[in-house]
């Protein structure tokens, strides 16, 4: 059965991924209150792809959203000044969009409806050497004492198609438009095999 909920939006160019790693700069006055509550109450928020329109707030303007988004949830969060907040987030759940609206101080919400988490699906033999070369880059870090200097966050699920695949859907650079197809194939398999044909 398909949960529908409302969420607070944020709108960005191009979003993230399930267990992705996303750094934002909050000061528009809109936010603040948001990531506040957000973080004391540990809720996520939308992150919502922007079709058209502006990241920063322009009076009188709606920004269009694509239909696919994903849910951050907050995993730090410093108060540089009073009104300047540097958070990081990860990625959750994917959900659908459908119907977004007005609400407090600003900040648009959304009613979605969650999309499943990927199924397991281990890695086949002829793209270990995707796993393999994103586990190299692991390691190294590692090795170097600059692991927590890489946007990606344990556990390492290096045998997992869906959690490889949205690693280099993320760092690849691509188009927002190929960047939502991505993230809207449900078969983590298809996904994996999208990215390394992109990557060639």
């Amino acid at each position: 059965m398909t949960v529908q909920a409302s969420i607070p939006l944020f709108p960005l160019s191009q979003g993230v991924f399930p267990d992705g790693m996303l750094p934002l700069q909050i000061f528009e006055v809109r936010y603040l209150d948001l990531i506040k509550r957000c973080h004391q109450q540990q809720l996520p928020f939308g992150i919502a792809w922007i079709q058209q329109g502006s990241e920063i707030q322009v009076p009188g303007e709606v920004p269009a959203l694509h239909s696919l988004g994903c849910l951050a949830h907050i995993r730090e969060m410093e108060q540089v000044q009073p009104n300047f907040f540097r958070i990081v987030c990860q990625g959750g759940l994917r959900f659908q969009l459908h119907d977004v609206q007005a609400g407090p101080f600003g900040v648009w919400q959304g009613t979605v409806s969650y999309l499943a988490q990927d199924e397991e699906v281990e890695v086949p033999a002829a793209m270990q050497s995707y796993a393999d070369r994103l586990g190299k880059v692991i390691a190294k870090a590692q090795q170097q004492g600059v692991i927590d200097r890489l946007p990606i966050f344990p556990p390492y699920q290096l045998d997992q198609c869906g959690w490889v695949a949205n690693r280099y859907a993320e760092a690849m650079p691509l188009s927002a438009a190929i960047k939502l197809q991505l993230l809207g194939e449900l078969d983590p398999l298809k996904r994996l095999e999208a990215v390394t044909q992109l990557s060639e």
